[in-house]
């Protein structure tokens, strides 16, 4: 498949060279410091923090912090999202000086609790509005400024074109397109030739996103779309190497591998959040890594490794399940 080929060869965004163009999505709750890293250990091109709500960054909430940190990864890429000029440009501020090398703005999440403070995928109703953010955060600093959105709010309103055209004249380096409008969510299938839409207005690089989860879908979406890139999202949920898998060819890994890598995530968990919220946080994850590599695990079982208060029991757990289960996992190597 050439265009996988493609995939596989370097990127330019305003002048930050990335190695590869099968990209982590930003998703809230998700792609935290642990699952960055092992995105991009197992091969992804570029990795998104977690979208940072740009007024309580400003504001200095607690947990913006950890949101924002320097990972240690070559490039660090952080999401703001928000709908006023003075705090989006003040929490670009602050990320570039925690080390970000390229600020996302989101224009595309569709949940009620950002679209209800008229933020996010809502800021495609007003797109007068939407650029004075975009020229707010590239005013105040010095590294690539990127959007990500939807085709548009619905189907009577697709002007992603529209917006694409005039973020790239305001000085954007790169455009994300989801192919769904915000009032679908994630319903239906993601349209992927509406993504060539934006393509054919700008000169900047496009990166399509929605429904790609193999390296079969990677190739039909840029085939559809004429897009630059991919972006991944909800097809990493207990598959962290699913970026890497399609960049690269898989290799697969022991069964005893699969085991050490989860009990791996969860203590690195545990000492980002500290053990009682890291144990939350990671029950999600671990949830994931169940259903989709040992979806026979007795009920008894799983309870008692999504529910145990005691680090050293989900541990002993985790390696009683995934010691037996032979499932493919990319090299980290």
């Amino acid at each position: 498949m050439p265009e996988v080929t493609k995939l596989a060869s370097p990127l330019e965004i305003g002048g930050v060279t990335i190695r590869n163009r099968v990209f982590l999505a930003p998703m809230s709750g998700i792609t935290d410091e642990p699952f960055r890293q092992r995105a991009y250990a197992h091969g992804a091109g570029l990795v998104v923090s977690e979208m940072v709500a740009s007024g309580e960054l400003a504001k200095g909430r607690a947990g913006c912090d950890l949101r924002i940190r320097h990972s240690g990864l070559p490039v660090h890429m952080v999401q703001l999202a928000g709908r006023e000029a003075e705090h989006m440009a003040e929490g670009a501020r602050i990320a570039a000086g925690e080390g970000a090398d390229i600020i996302d703005i989101n224009m595309g999440c569709p949940a009620k609790k950002v679209t209800g403070g008229y933020a996010g995928s809502a800021l495609m109703r007003d797109l007068d509005h939407a650029l004075s953010l975009i020229e707010a955060v590239i005013g105040a600093v010095q590294v690539p400024v990127t959007v990500k959105m939807r085709l548009g709010w619905d189907d009577n309103a697709l002007n992603a074109p529209v917006l694409a055209r005039r973020a790239e004249e305001a000085g954007v380096k790169m455009v994300t397109v989801h192919g769904r409008t915000r009032c679908q969510f994630y319903q239906g299938k993601a349209d992927w030739g509406a993504i060539a839409r934006i393509k054919d207005v700008v000169s900047i690089p496009v990166v399509a996103n929605g429904d790609v989860g193999s390296p079969a879908e990677a190739a039909e979406i840029l085939e559809q779309s004429g897009a630059d890139a991919v972006m991944i999202g909800r097809a990493h949920y207990g598959a962290p190497w699913t970026a890497g898998h399609i960049a690269a060819t898989a290799a697969g890994e022991s069964p005893q591998a699969m085991a050490d890598y989860i009990v791996s995530h969860y203590e690195d968990m545990l000492t980002l959040y500290g053990v009682e919220s890291g144990l939350r946080q990671a029950r999600k994850h671990l949830g994931w890594y169940l259903d989709r590599h040992s979806a026979g695990v007795s009920d008894e079982r799983r309870k008692a490794i999504l529910t145990s208060f005691e680090p050293a029991r989900v541990i002993a757990l985790l390696h009683e399940v995934f010691s037996g289960e032979a499932t493919p996992l990319r090299s980290a190597a």
